[in-house]
């Protein structure tokens, strides 16, 4: 038996990265569906549906997850990954870089689970976990763009996890805030500015994506059953 057994979960921005990591970690524990939504192709794995969406596009957004739910007749777990950076300092930041990174990392999350929810109050049960970041919680010089949607994201979780179990019904929202992770979105950052991070961390080391696919697992399954509004830090205790 496994987590997600027979469960429908969408996970976004999962092409690549902690998003297919999730992916694949939900398929290896029995999902009976995972649709990665993605602008970028994924790699064909066995188990994932690679949909090829824009999630800024709330029309598009809406058509693919009904007719996921309409072939699957569910939608049990949406996991809010996507996102991008376009880093700088604030007077280096136009309005283009502003907006790609809100409108993607969090207007995105907005699209899908105002799509998805629906089905979920209909089947009185649902699980969503956003990824946030610890720029969310704690900021970072050069990324106030980035850091104001990780932040809105934690937000979003506090108020979802209020609002759809209002009336009763089991859904649950977490958040799950990721230290520096081994991913090609780090792979950009100079190698010394890498070994500094590694340095300031009790563990001295990055992250790995399946260390943050495990968390994300446990508060999407029934694991956490009673778990509820949370932000789940998982960056090695760096802000110790």
């Amino acid at each position: 038996m496994g987590k997600f057994d027979g469960q429908i979960a969408i996970v976004t921005g999962a092409a690549r990265g902690i998003g297919r990591t999730i992916a694949t970690q939900m398929v290896r524990e029995g999902a009976k569906a995972v649709y990665s939504f993605d602008v970028g192709d994924g790699p064909g794995d066995a188990g994932i549906n690679d949909v090829k969406i824009d999630i800024r596009d709330s029309r598009a957004v809406t058509f693919a997850i009904d007719r996921i739910a309409e072939k699957e007749g569910r939608v049990d777990i949406v996991i809010n990954n996507a996102g991008i950076t376009r880093d700088g300092l604030v007077q280096n930041i136009d309005e283009t870089a502003w907006d790609d990174v809100l409108d993607i990392n969090l207007k995105g999350a907005f699209h899908v689970v105002k799509a998805a929810v629906p089905y979920m109050l209909g089947q009185g049960k649902g699980a969503i976990v956003n990824i946030s970041s610890i720029v969310g919680v704690y900021g970072n010089i050069g990324q106030s763009n980035y850091a104001a949607s990780k932040a809105g994201t934690v937000g979003l979780t506090y108020t979802w996890a209020k609002e759809f179990s209002r009336k009763g019904a089991q859904i649950r929202t977490n958040c799950v805030a990721p230290g520096y992770t081994n991913t090609e979105m780090i792979r950009t950052v100079p190698e010394k500015i890498i070994e500094n991070l590694k340095a300031g961390n009790p563990l001295k080391r990055l992250g790995e994506p399946e260390e943050i696919a495990a968390a994300v697992c446990f508060l999407a399954s029934d694991e956490a059953s009673f778990v509820n509004g949370q932000v789940l830090s998982v960056d090695g205790g760096m802000r110790l």
